[in-house]
C-alpha cells in the first residue's frame, strides 16, 4: 500500500474521528477551520486510500456476557498458515490474530463468556502446534487511538 502523506488538517480530522467516528462534518470542519465539503472530500481521499479503514463501536464485551479475556500464543509451522488462516478467521470470539516474531508465531485475543469455550478453543488450536494461553485479569489501556506517525521528508 501506498503511504499517503497527511498534513496538519488531516491530522487534527483523522484524530476526531478516531476519538469519536460519529462526529458531523459540521463538527469537524468548525473545529479544524474548513469548509464541510473540503473535510468531506479528505475524509473521502483518506478512506480511499486505506488511511481510514472503517467505523466500529467500542464495544464493552463484558457488559455482553464476555468476561473472559485471554492471548493464546500458537506456534504454527509455515506451511499451515494457509490452512491456519482461515480458521482463526471463522471463530467469531477472535478479536484480533498477528503474527508475530519470537517463541510463537501467532499472538491470539479472544473473548468468551465460559472457560468451557476457551479450553474448547485451544484444544481446536492444538492441531496447527503448541500453545500457551495468558488469561487477562483487568485491561488498563484499550484499544487507544494513537496519532498519526510524523513522515520525516526523504
Amino acid at each position: 500500500m501506498k503511504e499517503i502523506i497527511l498534513d496538519e488538517s488531516d491530522k487534527k480530522i483523522l484524530k476526531l474521528l478516531m476519538t469519536n467516528a460519529r462526529m458531523s462534518l459540521k463538527e469537524i470542519a468548525e473545529q479544524v477551520y474548513l469548509t464541510s465539503p473540503t473535510v468531506a472530500s479528505r475524509i473521502r481521499r483518506m478512506e480511499e486510500a486505506g488511511v481510514i479503514r472503517g467505523y466500529q463501536p467500542s464495544v464493552s464485551y463484558s457488559a455482553l456476557g464476555y468476561t473472559i479475556k485471554a492471548f493464546i500464543n500458537l506456534e504454527v509451522d509455515p506451511k499451515d498458515k494457509p490452512r491456519f488462516y482461515p480458521f482463526i478467521e471463522q471463530i467469531p470470539n477472535v478479536i484480533e490474530c498477528s503474527c508475530v516474531t519470537g517463541d510463537y508465531s501467532m499472538l491470539i485475543e479472544v473473548v468468551f463468556r465460559y472457560s468451557e469455550e476457551l479450553d474448547h478453543l485451544i484444544n481446536e488450536l492444538q492441531q496447527f502446534g503448541r500453545t500457551k494461553t495468558l488469561m487477562a485479569f483487568s485491561t488498563s489501556v484499550e484499544h487507544r487511538c494513537v496519532p498519526p506517525a510524523v513522515r520525516k521528508e526523504d
